[in-house]
């Protein structure tokens, strides 16, 4: 850790060293640029944050791309699919169990006037009274489910994963980005080291690849706890008018983390229901190229969501649209490039995460890349539902999406198996964030570019139609889409850095 903050410090000076004493135009030093992402600024907060969490989520992702191929390599397309299974099921009790209280102290910890000690220590009281009844619930959920897949490890896995996050979230909630994207570096190579002790050395097949999740997320948040010394917000004067008023706001989230699981996941459960758990394990390979998008989008959008709340306080109205709009067309810039990349590079990107058995995943991917665009959309309009304290919203909508996905899958899986479940969940985000966008406007009334929107959405949509027929000229197609993405968003990203540039060359004349 203190090796990774060393040469990110290093290279942050080397940076702004060579900048400082080369690179000067119009009497504007651009190097005041570099310094001034470190500043606090509102666009400088959110280029700060954005590159942080960006260096811990892709260089994390990224090692996690490369493992696909490992762990296809050892379990098979059932096997996949099972383990997939196991921590989607954890996915799903996570926010029951936890009552949705970390994002109860991620969002009250924001708030610097609020006691962070309290707030820490009601958090960690929800899960561990949590954890408690998940264990006592475990004779219940064997009976249950424990004919299909290993229910210990899905509690362990459920527990583990509040743990960590009631850490995280709270590191998060005080600001302290930094810490905030190594540990995302730390839980990645903890995990692919015990992957790598389990499956490849002690060969434990499923139990090996779940339980190397669950030591990663302990062992990461014992190094939270230590490195923030976070046992030093632990009170055990438990505050009860703040632990109502956090589960007053989280626990209308409950709802909404399910509804949201199920137009995410469920179409999983409904494939190796309605066809056979190879064809999900097939599935769930398709589903791991698109995340890329995702990662595109989730550093941003964990920065946004800081920036979006924490602004509010200090700028008026009008300002906070012209920010909510500018962060709104950043983000369509992002994710519309990167999803016409990753079409653009499926078919190879396949050959190189996964072994011969999961090739046919590639035919999925197209769509599936569609359908994380506005996947992310939608949770980037979620963020004016945040802002605003309007929990119930995204209850509403999640529970849309949910309902459609549903009726979708049992409509198109039966028929079209694989296919089916991705046009479903395609249409689903869809519906999601076009309700979404229309709900978020009312409250913050940012502009929503809707002929950007709707010219790059046909583009994305012309490459995956276009991969699936295969024509003669796909390469010379896919190379223009991307093009087109850029030159379509180039004005936008040139602007935002324009804006930042200004913010502190005037700050620099003032002084």
């Amino acid at each position: 850790m203190i090796f990774f903050e060393n040469k990110f410090f290093l290279l942050r000076s080397l940076i702004t060293s060579v900048l400082l004493t080369k690179i000067q135009k119009n009497d504007i030093i651009i190097s005041d640029f570099i310094k001034g992402i470190f500043l606090m600024d509102r666009y400088g907060k959110l280029a700060k944050n954005t590159m942080l969490i960006s260096i811990g989520v892709l260089t994390s992702k990224l090692i996690v791309f490369l493992m696909v191929r490992f762990y296809t390599g050892y379990l098979t397309p059932a096997e996949y699919g099972d383990a997939d299974l196991i921590s989607q099921t954890a996915n799903l009790l996570f926010p029951v169990i936890s009552l949705g209280i970390t994002d109860g102290v991620f969002r009250y910890a924001i708030n610097s006037s609020t006691d962070r000690n309290r707030v820490f220590s009601s958090g960690a009281f929800v899960i561990l009274l949590g954890s408690i009844f998940l264990l006592l619930c475990l004779p219940l959920l064997n009976l249950l489910i424990g004919d299909r897949i290993d229910v210990t490890a899905v509690v362990l896995y459920t527990i583990s994963s509040c743990i960590h996050s009631i850490c995280s979230q709270f590191v998060r909630g005080l600001g302290n980005t930094r810490l905030f994207a190594v540990q995302g570096i730390v839980n990645t190579f903890s995990v692919v080291a015990l992957n790598i002790l389990f499956l490849a050395v002690l060969g434990l097949g499923i139990d090996g690849y779940v339980y190397s999740i669950v030591i990663s997320d302990l062992l990461c948040a014992i190094y939270l706890i230590l490195r923030e010394k976070l046992w030093r917000y632990i009170t055990f004067r438990l505050d009860r008018s703040l632990i109502k008023r956090m589960l007053r706001y989280s626990i209308p989230l409950i709802p909404t983390a399910i509804f949201w699981w199920i137009t995410s996941v469920s179409d999983r459960y409904m494939i190796n229901w309605m066809v056979d758990s190879t064809a999900n394990g097939i599935y769930t390979i398709a589903c791991k190229l698109p995340t890329a998008i995702v990662l595109l989008s989730g550093a941003f959008s964990d920065a946004w969501q800081y920036s979006a709340v924490s602004e509010r306080k200090d700028e008026e109205a009008s300002e906070y649209k012209t920010f909510f709009s500018d962060g709104w067309l950043s983000f369509q810039g992002i994710l519309f490039f990167g999803c016409s990349l990753v079409i653009a590079l499926a078919k190879p990107g396949i050959k190189l995460l996964a072994t011969e058995d999961y090739y046919s995943a590639y035919e999925y991917v197209p769509l599936l890349c569609c359908a994380m665009v506005f996947s992310s959309f939608a949770t980037f309009m979620g963020s004016a539902f945040l802002v605003f304290k309007r929990s119930r919203l995204s209850f509403v909508t999640s529970m849309v999406g949910a309902l459609a996905n549903i009726v979708l899958n049992f409509i198109l899986i039966p028929k079209y198996e694989i296919y089916g479940a991705a046009v479903a969940t395609l249409a689903s985000y869809f519906i999601v964030f076009v309700i979404r966008a229309f709900m978020s406007k009312k409250l913050v009334d940012f502009k929503m570019y809707i002929v950007r929107t709707v010219i790059c959405s046909a583009i994305i949509l012309l490459q995956t139609v276009c991969t699936y027929f295969d024509p003669k000229y796909l390469i010379a197609i896919n190379i223009i889409a991307v093009l087109a993405t850029v030159a379509i968003y180039f004005k936008t990203f040139y602007s935002v850095i324009t804006k930042v540039l200004k913010t502190f060359l005037s700050k620099r004349k003032s002084k």
